[in-house]
């Protein structure tokens, strides 16, 4: 069993591209760039219902947080602030361009989000933003202990100082959306 997983942690990271990125070889990376990366390959890995699978792909980020300027640098080659994109930087998701919005609070949540974070300095808000999202195939990623039990799909975590996540079969099927084994094997599960 455990070879089973080892050979699975061994083809994510083979095939993920965030261990061929220059950004991953920096001795000092923030815990920001590391979510960042994680959640862009959670795309990867998740599979949306086909209504969802038009247009742009959202990621919706709420308050403010450095995680935003983080995921739009990797996926869009630049910072929000920075105009210019380095030229085949820009990542998709199928045929999907994404498409990086921040709500300052829960009643700016507008349109189809396909993953929707919150940090952990809005984490009390969740309850809230799941009575939203009912009905919507959203991931709802946090990033405070215990927000996987409470609602959350996926929830990064520190484990043995390394950044990892839980992941919660039930509150991503509840959104009807579909997880791979893959990603699966490499998360702490809870119910």
């Amino acid at each position: 069993m455990r070879k089973g997983i080892a050979i699975l942690i061994a083809l994510f990271c083979l095939s993920a591209d965030w261990v061929r990125m220059p950004v991953f070889q920096e001795p000092n990376i923030s815990n920001s760039k590391i979510k960042a990366i994680f959640l862009y390959n959670f795309t990867k890995y998740i599979n949306w219902p086909d209504k969802y699978k038009e247009g742009n792909f959202v990621i919706g980020i709420l308050g403010t947080s450095p995680f935003y300027n983080d995921l739009n640098t990797l996926i869009h080659g630049r910072a929000d602030n920075e105009k210019e994109i380095k030229k085949d930087s820009k990542k998709k998701v199928g045929n999907q361009e994404f498409e990086i919005k921040n709500f300052l609070n829960i009643e700016s949540i507008t349109g189809t989000c396909h993953i929707l974070f919150i940090p952990a300095d809005h984490s009390a808000d969740l309850p809230e933003v799941l009575k939203k999202m009912k009905g919507k195939s959203t991931l709802i990623v946090t990033e405070k202990a215990g927000l996987a039990r409470q609602g959350a799909a996926i929830n990064f975590v520190i484990e043995n100082n390394k950044q990892r996540f839980e992941l919660n079969k039930i509150n991503i099927e509840k959104y009807n959306l579909k997880v791979s084994s893959t990603l699966e094997a490499l998360a702490i599960k809870v119910e």
